[in-house]
């Protein structure tokens, strides 16, 4: 089936993202010489980007693919559209951001115009990076640079705070390599940085799809690598690049600016954004999320979803047991109130004596301090001093909670006191104990 997709891509692929519709987790649905890929959460069937077909057949594919999702019991949506299907099909959109375009053949003048990028890659230069364009050959599984590659790749992917996500975000770099341009950077053998990118066919062009960066690469490798790209499609006659979405980007929906503020913990939306605008792009195009019926808030819950791999709740908990910093700072905060609680209970019904009540008292207002440092600066051996002592912390209330709690228990509102004591060290510890391993694997 993928053989057959990869064809109408070849003749029809002129969405920036068409061609990520060949990685896993897509279906398909095929009209006539057009196809759709899409992936179906539990309510809807969300499209990636516009239909893959001649510009005449895209409206006609859009509705028998509504129609076909509501024969379905699901509403559909198409994420990642551009000014041609906005055009072609009169749908409601909602912008959800911009992607940056080049045209290649004038890259000289960019690197001519920008005093600060020359001088990105004279620092990487100086620094002893190489760069090379490598071969779908040399990535065959098995060979040293694919198992280079396979390592930064698990880096970066630890080095993220939130957890892995699918869709058109996935990291995907071999299927159907042949078609695809790999640029390596390099220092005394070692695997720095990668630039991947694939084929927009209809427009003789390419997304540089990844930019995968070793945190321990020096400043500028990611700039020489697009440097190498764009001199490199150049030569080939190519004459649209685009670095794809930065997400939230530009004009959004006010709700939208709120939820890219609010992210920002999560992901760093202007970080994104401000890289792409500093390589000087030509043009920002917008991109949308295109919703035939329904409200917006319906259809970007359902892209959400897409995103998630189908389940928020555990992609929510799968990010929180990472330990980003606004889930570190919100343990320290939920300790205030509950220190400013044990100060203030009748020690003789809670406690062995009072000497332990101020124990735990003064523990609990150091481990508020330390998680608040924590979560502004990340260190590591501080990490590992408070996950150790949150686990020591949940073993003791344990064994208190069963030893002289539990037998004057007499009440619903007392015995869920004592659990929360019991539960909220462990969810705590296990948080931190979740961000030391993201960090150790990055």
């Amino acid at each position: 089936m993928r053989d057959r997709v990869f064809e109408l891509l070849q003749r029809h692929g002129w969405n920036a993202t068409s061609f990520q519709v060949l990685e896993p987790g897509f279906s398909y649905f095929f009209d006539g010489d057009a196809c759709v890929a899409y992936v179906e959460t539990r309510d809807a069937w969300v499209a990636a980007g516009a239909p893959i077909a001649a510009e005449g057949d895209i409206a006609r594919a859009t509705t028998r693919f509504c129609e076909a999702a509501r024969a379905a019991g699901k509403s559909a949506c198409f994420f990642g559209t551009e000014s041609r299907f906005a055009s072609t099909t009169q749908l409601p959109q909602l912008c959800i951001g911009e992607q940056p375009v080049w045209n290649p053949q004038g890259w000289d003048a960019v690197l001519k115009g920008s005093r600060s990028l020359r001088e990105q890659l004279r620092r990487a230069r100086a620094k002893g990076v190489g760069i090379r364009e490598v071969s779908a050959g040399e990535l065959a599984e098995g060979t040293p640079l694919r198992a280079q590659i396979d390592a930064l790749v698990a880096r970066w992917l630890a080095s993220r705070r939130m957890a892995p996500m699918g869709f058109l975000v996935g990291v995907e770099l071999f299927g159907h390599a042949q078609a695809r341009r790999y640029i390596v950077a390099e220092k005394d053998g070692e695997l720095l940085a990668l630039l991947a990118a694939v084929p927009v066919f209809a427009r003789q062009g390419w997304l540089i799809e990844d930019l995968l960066r070793d945190p321990r690469a020096p400043n500028g490798t990611a700039e020489l690598l697009v440097d190498a790209a764009m001199r490199a499609f150049a030569t080939a006659g190519s004459g649209y690049v685009t670095l794809g979405l930065a997400p939230l980007a530009g004009e959004v929906h006010g709700l939208l600016r709120t939820a890219r503020s609010w992210g920002a913990v999560l992901y760093d939306f202007d970080g994104v954004r401000a890289f792409k605008a500093r390589l000087r792009p030509d043009r920002w195009d917008s991109i949308y999320l295109a919703y035939p019926s329904g409200s917006p808030v319906r259809a970007m819950l359902a892209v959400l979803s897409a995103f998630a791999g189908g389940g928020l709740v555990r992609f929510g908990l799968q990010t929180v047991l990472r330990g980003p910093p606004v889930v570190v700072r919100l343990l320290a905060a939920l300790l205030i109130p509950w220190t400013i609680a044990l100060a203030l209970v009748e020690p003789s019904r809670w406690f062995p004596g009072r000497e332990v009540q101020a124990g735990w008292i003064a523990f609990d207002v150091v481990l508020c301090v330390a998680l608040f440092s924590l979560s502004r600066t990340w260190r590591t051996w501080l990490a590992w001093a408070l996950a150790g002592a949150i686990t020591l912390d949940a073993t003791l209330t344990l064994l208190e909670a069963l030893s002289f709690n539990a037998p004057r228990v007499h009440s619903m509102p007392a015995a869920l006191v004592v659990v929360t004591a019991v539960l909220a060290p462990l969810a705590a510890s296990a948080v931190l104990w979740g961000a030391l391993s993201a960090r150790l694997r990055a």
